[in-house]
């Protein structure tokens, strides 16, 4: 799945794409495999924003979230950190208030992600599994290349 409907113009170039499922047969896949889908779609276009951030020369050896959202799901966790190959720490905290502390990094109100986080009661770490990660790396590269033919068009 290519879940590209909202907000994609930051990380395509402006360039609208759409939705998209790639591969989908009635006749063999449940409603199980479509959720499942839609979650590894999102995982990927994440790991795609985060190439380009990488490319920027902006690295990560750990991802801070809230304990919210998609990252309530182990499914979604697991395919998160495999995918992205570093650890997931989750916080009992959600989205919105992990931007403004990010941003009050940003703005020199905290000295550094340590002091900005250090009120937040950490939940949980995942951490990536090499073996699984391998199958991760070739899934999101099939992602990829369907993502690439899409923008070329």
């Amino acid at each position: 799945m290519l879940p590209f409907g909202n907000g994609a113009e930051r990380i395509l170039e402006s360039k609208s794409i759409q939705s998209s499922w790639h591969g989908l047969d009635f006749n063999r896949h449940t409603q199980a495999h479509v959720f499942r889908a839609a979650q590894g779609g999102i995982v990927f276009a994440l790991k795609y924003g985060f190439e380009i951030l990488q490319a920027m020369g902006i690295k990560s050896s750990v991802i801070r979230a809230g304990h919210a959202n998609m990252f309530l799901s182990p499914v979604f966790r697991q395919a998160f950190v495999n995918t992205m190959g570093v650890p997931l720490q989750l916080y009992d905290t959600d989205g919105a208030k992990g931007a403004a502390l990010g941003a009050g990094v940003g703005a020199g109100i905290y000295s550094d992600f340590s002091e900005a986080f250090q009120g937040l009661n950490q939940l949980h770490e995942e951490m990536p599994e090499v073996a699984s990660s391998k199958s991760y790396d070739e899934a999101y590269s099939q992602w990829k290349e369907i993502l690439i033919s899409k923008l070329e068009q």
